[in-house]
């Protein structure tokens, strides 16, 4: 029995010595060039760090609190690509710092364990310990290292004699700390028992265990804060998104919703036999930078639970008081003095002075060094005899209570103090505010009836004019008619004739933007220096008239970042004009098809423009109050603006439908011959599809950098479409790609969206895809693309002049000329 107890004693002793040893061997031999590597021969001190491959994530000593006069050390991960190392994602020590940095050596034990040495004789810190999968100190390892992998974890494995890995003996995503990275779980695994949590800071120089934990709740599907054990915030339900991303989301966090960086996140819950675990995971965007970015989930010392990317906080000490689950709060039982829910505390700036006859300073101070802020304000809620607490001190706890009285400092530069603000005088004014109350509510019933029954007649009215206007066949002669009339002045600007000649330099030659038929297109510069670019109806084009009417009302409603924008009109004897913001970087086709220009299209703008327009597209078609059919959609009526945003352009064919209206026929065609769809452009039939189809012929444009009717050969394909058909045909796609792209294109990218441009290209219309499923396609690469058949045009027996009857009185051009064609607007 003795001898039992003595060999039982001695094993931690030996494993100390051993460590010791080890230490005072392995000073001597470091890390010395950039890796991302420890082996079991090294060590990593105060000098030296782990770099990730992707020189994302950095593993190094650093003081991350010194700005908070916090001079110790800790062996830290951070994000040293878009983060400095004041804001780690991942602390080894942190419940035991290192005051001394230059003896602190990170080290491989040979029993399969990190290990820090912190002072010149040892006194080692074994990282994260029980989570190793080694728990026997008489197991040795030969052949063990550590990496710091490109997602920021950094894993000990075994190794076999070929360097290959054999298996995982730790990991630091198993002992996370207030961060949670994508890949990394919360929840609890059944076969070793270990569960995965977030621990917040105590204090924002403190990284030691604070008072609250963010964790995943299997049973109920949802991710819950406690504060000190307690329940104090829950996010909801994980659910589906209803989207065509696929995603998930949780009831409160619906916010989120509103974000750019959102759409990346990919949520999930698995549950096995094994384990029930939360994680989530990112879908970069090659295209879009930012979603490389530090983001991340963190758990911060005030409970707030947060996507750091953006800041957003999705629970707040500030917001759960305890009573009501509003918002995910939790509801908990309050003290007898705090059972107003309009109590509060509110940060403000000032001291506080003794009452008469009061006994003491009215300030108490607990320096308990395992107490933050939050348990701080906890203990002044509960207090009926405090009235404040301090924010200055974030380790302990100062209250001050409510014997004093505070003495605000409109400067703000004094002691800032959580102070408890209570209603004033409830009782005294509850019969008036009783009173006022129902004044109020029935005066405020009899005004917002008023106002909405005004609403609704003027509403009538406006759609009244509005399909008169639209109906008629009268022309307009004069500007005074569009200036009493209400509806027009509060959607659209009427501009004084004089003031355009003034900003067109009376039209001169120089200010000539284009020539369509419309009529030509200026550019001009308003007296308060806001540059607009000017269509002047031709006195001769009674087609101009129409596109005239039409642009007038119909862009006058249209509100959308991917449209052009109409500012005004102005209407003077014969001179009929439409003023519209000033595009600077003029329309697609001046780059697309300008030697000199098509470089500065690199993949990346190329996929952004093709969004944009999608974007617009999915406006008209789905998301406007009526359904609209553009019918003459071109590269050049896809203008750019100064920031290389395309909008469209041209509304003058524009068509309206009814929602209950699906298809219309005409018989007299209007367009751009290689863009309109043979439906449309044989049998006079148009549809949203038929804007597919000239969509599609734009995107194989946009990344071909070619013109539709730029082939000449009668023994090749005879355009752009029949010459992508060929080459997906041989397997040969790639091919199609404009030269400046290759050294900025993605290949598999490239190819889906010439799948797309084919597909939205069908020879039925049927066939083609909807705008709301081009996006999911463009967006979800997780999303199948239907197989592609033979598209429209394709060769010359398809070719829309199989009619020739129609050609003498279709309203239709050639090569790329419509009814307006310009540089820019």
């Amino acid at each position: 029995m003795g001898s039992q107890e003595s060999s039982s004693m001695s094993l931690p002793i030996l494993l100390l010595l051993t460590i010791v040893i080890s230490y005072l061997f392995f000073c001597c031999i470091g890390v010395t060039a950039e890796t991302n590597t420890l082996n079991q021969s090294d060590n990593l001190n105060f000098t030296q760090q782990l770099v990730s491959n992707n020189k994302n994530f950095t593993l190094g000593f650093v003081k991350p609190f010194v700005d908070y006069d916090n001079n110790n050390t800790y062996l830290a991960i951070w994000n040293s690509k878009y983060e400095s190392p004041s804001s780690p994602v991942w602390i080894a020590n942190r419940d035991t710092p290192i005051t001394n940095a230059s003896f602190a050596t990170l080290f491989i034990h040979q029993t399969g364990k990190f290990v820090i040495n912190r002072t010149r004789d040892g006194h080692p810190i074994q990282l994260c310990p029980g989570g190793e999968t080694n728990n026997n100190n008489n197991v040795n390892y030969n052949n063990i290292k550590a990496v710091l992998l490109d997602n920021g974890n950094l894993v000990l494995t075994e190794v076999n004699s070929n360097g290959s890995v054999d298996r995982t003996l730790w990991q630091s995503f198993d002992c996370p700390t207030d961060t949670l990275l994508p890949g990394m779980k919360l929840g609890i695994n059944h076969r070793t028992g270990r569960n995965w949590t977030l621990t917040s800071f105590l204090a924002p120089d403190d990284p030691s265990q604070g008072a609250f934990t963010l964790e995943w709740n299997p049973n109920s599907q949802e991710l819950v804060v406690r504060r000190r054990g307690m329940s104090f915030w829950n996010s909801g339900i994980l659910k589906n998104v209803s989207d065509d991303l696929g995603r998930m989301t949780f009831e409160n966090l619906e916010v989120m919703e509103s974000t750019l960086e959102y759409k990346y996140y990919r949520m999930r819950s698995n549950k096995s036999l094994d384990e029930e675990v939360f994680s989530y995971s990112l879908k970069y965007d090659p295209m879009d930078p930012s979603t490389y970015k530090s983001i991340k989930m963190r758990i911060d010392y005030t409970g707030a639970f947060s996507f750091a990317q953006n800041g957003l906080a999705l629970s707040l000490e500030d917001l759960c008081y305890g009573y009501s689950t509003e918002n995910g709060c939790a509801k908990w039982s309050q003290p007898k003095c705090r059972t107003d829910e309009n109590t509060r505390f509110v940060l403000r700036s000032g001291g506080f002075a003794n009452r008469p006859n009061s006994v003491g300073d009215g300030g108490h101070y607990d320096k308990n060094g395992t107490i933050g802020l939050a348990d701080c304000r906890v203990r002044c809620w509960n207090d009926c005899d405090c009235q404040a607490y301090s924010k200055t001190v974030t380790v302990g706890c100062l209250t001050i209570s409510k014997d004093t009285e505070f003495i605000p400092d409109p400067s703000g530069q004094a002691v800032r103090f959580y102070v408890i603000q209570r209603p004033q005088n409830e009782r005294k004014t509850k019969k008036w505010i009783a009173i006022s109350v129902s004044v109020c509510g029935v005066l405020l019933v009899s005004v917002t009836v008023i106002i909405f029954y005004w609403r609704w007649r003027r509403k009538v009215r406006k759609e009244r004019r509005l399909l008169q206007l639209i109906t008629s066949t009268d022309t307009i002669h004069n500007a005074n008619e569009l200036e009493n009339d209400k509806d027009f002045a509060q959607n659209l600007k009427i501009f004084s004739f004089v003031s355009i000649l003034e900003a067109t330099n009376n039209f001169s030659v120089q200010n000539k933007l284009g020539q369509g038929g419309f009529g030509p297109v200026y550019k001009g510069k308003l007296a308060e220096g806001k540059e607009i670019a000017v269509k002047r109806l031709s006195k001769s084009s009674g087609q101009g008239l129409v596109e005239f009417k039409n642009e007038l009302i119909l862009i006058a409603k249209l509100q959308h970042m991917n449209l052009v924008r109409l500012l005004g009109c102005c209407v003077h004897n014969e001179e009929k004009l439409l003023i519209y913001e000033y595009m600077p970087n003029k329309s697609l086709d001046s780059f697309l098809f300008d030697a000199s220009k098509r470089s500065i299209l690199n993949w990346r703008m190329r996929v952004m423009i093709i969004e944009g327009i999608s974007q617009g597209l999915l406006y008209l078609h789905q998301h406007s109050r009526l359904r609209i059919i553009h019918r003459d959609l071109k590269v050049s009526n896809i203008l750019l603006d100064g920031e290389m945003n395309p909008k469209i352009s041209d509304f003058g064919m524009a068509r309206i439908f009814k929602r209950s209206e699906l298809i219309a026929n005409t018989n007299n065609p209007v367009g751009t011959y290689g863009y309109m769809s043979p439906e449309y452009a044989m049998d006079g039939i148009f549809s949203v599809k038929s804007d597919i189809f000239s969509f599609g012929v734009i995107i194989l444009e946009i990344l071909s950098g070619r013109r539709n009717n730029s082939f000449y050969d009668t023994k090749k394909p005879l355009n752009l479409i029949g010459h992508a058909w060929d080459l997906w045909e041989k397997g040969a796609g790639l091919e199609l790609m404009d030269p400046t792209l290759s050294n900025s294109c993605f290949n598999q990218q490239f190819l889906r969206l010439v799948q797309i441009g084919l597909l939205c290209v069908e020879e039925s219309s049927i066939d083609r895809p909807t705008i709301s499923e081009v996006i999911s396609m463009i967006t979800n690469e997780s999303t199948i693309l239907p197989m592609v058949k033979k598209p429209a045009f394709t060769n010359l027996d398809s070719n829309i002049h199989a009619n020739p009857q129609r050609n003498d009185t279709e309203n239709n051009s050639i090569n790329n000329v419509s009814i307006s064609t310009m540089n820019g607007r």
